[in-house]
């Protein structure tokens, strides 16, 4: 990948001195100088470097006749041929010429002289072209400090910021390179004149930081803009355009769009060849990267001769231990792999490796990717001994860019970084399928699933665990500004266009959504400080620190679903064809630290087997049983023989496994609500001791029955039944669809009485209980509540799909009539599409009694929102609604949704349901768990033995399992009473 490094300021001051000495002594051979200078300036900059360089030399020739050799006008001549030397790719003629320039100008200018900065800039430069970046980095560092010291001198100091952060990017450090960009751009941007130039390579480098970190959606306009700016400024032949066709197509590369990229590298390789010659580095590059997508189609005859001229190129001008040889090493190796030729392959893979990792270091995130194709050629040439410490430090090297990289990042950009770094990750979930049995694979792939899965959740919350214990005021006027802007978000999504155009409310929408990204990016980098002081254990760790932490008659159950690939080369079959099928893997632990691995087959079945599952249990379909046994027989009799006689289990699932309650699952005889006791986790991470800065509260609050009529009573509007009934906490299941989000405050909600008799059975039990009943049910009190230790939410909840919903299948609530209007724009944000719904908050101020603007039936409360509570402290949040455990799926990464949001805000475990539930029926379900928290059992047992009590009464499983609990299986300290025992009489049980 291309970076333009130098913008050749030192060209301007040079012109001004030497016209200036010229016109002063009189001297003709100046005169002439200047005018062969300013002209070879002029064909540099057209991108015409040997004839530049032929009037350069001219100059040099004339002012050291004229001047002397230690005239800082000679410098200049000097700085200009070796910058023009460095063009061309001659280093060795480069280095000596500006560094005389360098001395020259110190000892006539002193050391702080933009002069001297200009030529520590460009040695800078050079060093950066020669691989050594320990030698650049203090150059540059002073170039910048020289121009941070003078005044109005914005373009200068410009290009010592943009050419410092390409040299942390160069060197991994993209969280100090990227604001340093940002303020490069925004002071070209600001200074007068024309300087589109400057501007477009200074997008260049931002799109190249983006691209190195999987944000091809933030690196694409970026560098569509800055070709746009180049072909404008520089004429579509130049040299410069060349780096943004040949960025462009490697991104479009990397994407599989290989037509695209095809097109655009060739046009790149074609202007280099003509403005550059035959031997440049910038040649090299578009050679090597147009034969890194001949590889990819399968056209090797064309990729060959590619690699080889790009090889000898680099090699002639670098010589053996340069980064550039390391790249067409690599590509070749890569291209006699895809051949099947492991023996030419191995000692270039092992060349290329060796140049790396003394250029860079053996941590650098520029190795990631060489030693996973190192190690792809040890497994084809069936070495796994050999392959797996290269996988090994692969992930390592992953682990350590998402600890450090990812620390300023917002939690939307946080799930781009991941889904990049899933696409190396899913290969050792393939190599656990061919070789279940080899117990350092399945280590290895637990280590990656531990560390991996849920990350976003784990590093979104951990920012809100680190803002909340060390608050300062600057970050707590931030934080109130980013729920301000959540809620502003959430209420004109929820409000509908209203008179905008559907172009100016989704301009709306974005410009809240990205102000919001950013504070979130803020917060992050203020908390990253404390955050590093916590970190995770390392990948050699934490396979053992988990199951340490496991109980001893317990095992935990990771479920993953992954695209499977090909581990080792496929001959004759191009990259671009290798398909990948969605499968299910099972890894399983024990408190031993044994493992057990299982190829579950193909996600296909699987996933429909549950969502049939979930479809008929939530609509009471007599015929549940023949799905349950279905999806039993798929998902978890295969695991049997793995789990030996364990039956208490921390399942950890993935994708539509997260939507099912296995308690229900039948194995033709009996549920496994009989047999197993199942506690669901986000992680098995979550297994790991908790930190807590703070004692867990024992305070209980529960808002219930909100009252959705009261504004209806009070306008003693006349009804005759006629309103459409919504099938809601208490209403029959009827059939499922989307709705329109602008009509969620508007429809007219069911009560719910159910849910104030189960929020006084809580009290009766608990009489420190708090009630917030009826009109105190709002969205108001639930934000100013201080941190409780039991939060009880019983009302209706909501999830709107992000797509038209297959006419059959479960989705969301029908509002009544409201559903048949045509569905309003839904952002794909599925914290914006779930919620719950509370009491509208009665108007304040003087004009509360105005009968003319009553107060709201109902106040949606969205997923976004919530997430912005701090329950940092709270041990439960029980939400006693429809539909809240749902939610969008991220393989890897958990449900979005509510519960979601509970976990980000600090919940430590969360029960929620999978389905609209019965009002009467979750009454008593919720009563008999709050009586076997007292009782002492953990929150997972507790809802284990009331779902067994309400299946005395109740056959059905949608009326005794549509709840689950996530988190931990602990008892809630507060409340135990280790002296009573569960109703059933068994001895209390906790983790």
């Amino acid at each position: 990948m291309g970076r333009v490094l130098g913008w050749m300021t030192v060209v301007m001051l040079c012109c001004t001195a030497g016209a200036a000495v010229a016109e002063e002594v009189g001297d003709a051979r100046l005169v002439e100088a200047q005018a062969a200078f300013d002209e070879a300036a002029k064909l540099k900059d057209a991108g015409s470097y040997s004839e530049a360089l032929a009037r350069a030399e001219h100059a040099l020739a004339l002012r050291e006749a004229a001047l002397g050799s230690a005239h800082p006008d000679f410098a200049s001549c000097l700085h200009q041929v070796g910058d023009l030397y460095r063009r061309q790719g001659d280093l060795t003629r480069a280095e000596p010429l500006l560094r005389r320039a360098l001395a020259i100008r110190e000892a006539a200018l002193g050391g702080n002289h933009p002069a001297v900065a200009s030529s520590l800039n460009n040695l800078a430069i050079l060093a950066t072209a020669q691989g050594l970046y320990d030698r650049a980095e203090p150059l540059f560092q002073r170039a910048l400090a020289i121009h941070e010291a003078i005044p109005d001198n914005n373009l200068l100091l410009a290009s010592a910021l943009n050419n410092l952060a390409n040299l942390y990017t160069d060197k991994g450090w993209y969280g100090q390179a990227e604001p340093l960009l940002q303020r490069a751009l925004a002071l070209y941007e600001a200074t007068p004149g024309d300087n589109s130039h400057l501007v477009a390579s200074t997008l260049n480098n931002l799109a190249n930081l983006y691209f190195q970190q999987g944000l091809y959606d933030r690196a694409e306009p970026l560098y569509q803009r800055e070709l746009t700016l180049q072909e404008a400024s520089l004429g579509k032949d130049h040299p410069d355009v060349a780096y943004a066709l040949n960025n462009l197509a490697s991104l479009y590369l990397q994407q599989g769009l290989y037509g695209r990229a095809e097109r655009l590298f060739q046009r790149a390789l074609a202007i280099r060849e003509a403005a550059l010659g035959k031997n440049h580095p910038d040649l090299a590059d578009s050679l090597n990267t147009l034969a890194d997508l001949y590889i990819n189609q399968g056209a090797y005859d064309r990729a060959g001769p590619l690699t080889q001229r790009a090889l000898a190129i680099n090699e002639a001008l670098f010589g053996e231990k340069h980064p550039g040889v390391a790249d067409a090493l690599r590509t070749q190796a890569r291209l006699y792999m895809m051949q099947g030729l492991y023996g030419r392959a191995e000692p270039l893979f092992q060349r290329s490796l060796t140049i790396s990792e003394a250029v860079f270091g053996k941590n650098h995130p520029n190795l990631e990717f060489p030693l996973h194709d190192f190690a792809l050629l040890r497994l084809a040439q069936h070495r796994l001994p050999e392959a797996l410490p290269l996988f090994t430090r692969a992930l390592t090297i992953s682990e350590q860019r998402l600890r450090q990289e990812t620390l300023g990042f917002s939690e939307a950009r946080l799930a781009l970084f991941l889904q990049q770094l899933r696409t190396t990750e899913q290969f050792l979930y393939s190599l656990v399928r061919e070789h279940p049995r080899d117990a350092r694979v399945r280590r290895l792939a637990l280590g990656a699933v531990l560390l991996r899965k849920g990350r976003s959740i784990e590093e979104t919350a951990r920012i809100s665990r680190s803002l909340y214990q060390s608050m300062g005021a600057e970050e707590r006027d931030r934080l109130e500004r980013l729920r301000g802007l959540r809620t502003q978000l959430a209420t004109l999504w929820l409000a509908g266009p209203g008179s905008l155009t559907s172009a100016n409310y989704q301009q709306r929408l974005d410009a809240l959504a990205s102000e919001g990204d950013a504070l979130e990016a803020d917060l992050a980098k203020r908390s990253a400080p404390l955050r590093a002081r916590t970190r995770l254990p390392p990948l050699a760790e934490i396979v053992g620190q988990v199951a340490a932490s496991l109980p001893r008659d317990g095992a935990l159950v990771e479920l993953i679903a992954y695209v499977d690939s090909p581990l080792g080369p496929q001959r004759g079959t191009p990259h671009s064809r290798r398909q990948g099928q969605l499968r299910y893997l099972a890894l399983v632990l024990f408190p031993d630290t044994s493992t057990r691995a299982l190829d579950l087959g193909p996600a296909a079945p699987i996933d429909l087997a549950a969502t049939r599952l979930r479809d008929e249990l939530a609509r009471r379909d007599a015929r549940f049983q023949a799905s349950a046994q279905a999806l039993y027989q798929l998902a978890f009799r295969p695991l049997l023989p793995l789990l030996g006689n364990t039956r208490r289990l921390f399942i950890s699932p993935d994708g539509q496994l997260g939507l099912v309650p296995f308690a229900a699952l039948h194995d033709g005889h009996h549920f496994l609500l009989d047999s197993f006791d199942f506690t669901y986790l986000t992680s098995g991470r979550d297994l790991l001791p908790r930190l807590q800065d703070t004692p867990p509260s024992s305070s209980v609050f529960v808002l219930a029955d909100p009252d959705f009529h009261a504004s209806r009573r009070a306008r003693s509007v006349a009804s005759s039944g006629n309103a459409p009934t919504l099938a809601g906490h208490s209403g029959p299941p009827g059939s499922f669809s989307s709705t329109p989000h602008a009509d969620l405050a508007a429809t007219p909600w069911a009560s719910l009485p159910g849910t104030r008799q189960e929020a006084e059975g809580i009290q009766r039990l608990l009489p420190q209980t708090q009630l917030f009943l009826g009109t105190e049910a709002t969205k108001e009190r639930l934000f100013h509540l201080p941190t409780p230790g039991v939060l009880h939410l019983a009302t209706h909840g909501f999830f709107l799909e992000d797509a038209p919903v297959p006419e059959g299948s479960r989705a969301v609530v029908k509002f009544g009539a409201l559903g048949d209007k045509a569905p309003a724009p839904r952002p794909s944000d599925p914290l914006l599409r779930s919620g719950l719904i509370l009491a509208g908050e009665p108007p304040k101020g003087p004009d509360a009694s105005d009968a003319a603007s009553p107060p709201p039936e109902s106040a949606p409360v969205t997923a976004l929102e919530l997430a912005g509570l701090n329950l940092w402290g709270t041990q439960l949040v029980v939400l006693s609604a429809c539909d809240t455990g749902r939610g969008d799926v991220k393989l890897g990464q958990g449900v979005f949704g509510l519960r979601r949001a509970f976990v980000v805000a600090g919940a430590e475990t969360v029960v929620m349901s999978l389905w609209k539930v019965n009002d009467e029926t979750t009454r008593a379900l919720m009563e008999a768990y709050y009586r076997n928290l007292l009782a002492g059992l953990g929150s997972s047992t507790a809802l284990r033995e009331a779902m067994r009590s309400s299946r005395l009464t109740q056959a059905h499983p949608h009326y005794w399992a549509p709840f689950i609990s996530v988190g931990s299986d602990a008892p809630l300290h507060a409340l135990a009473a280790p002296s009573q025992q569960p109703p059933d009489g068994t001895p209390a049980r906790g983790r």
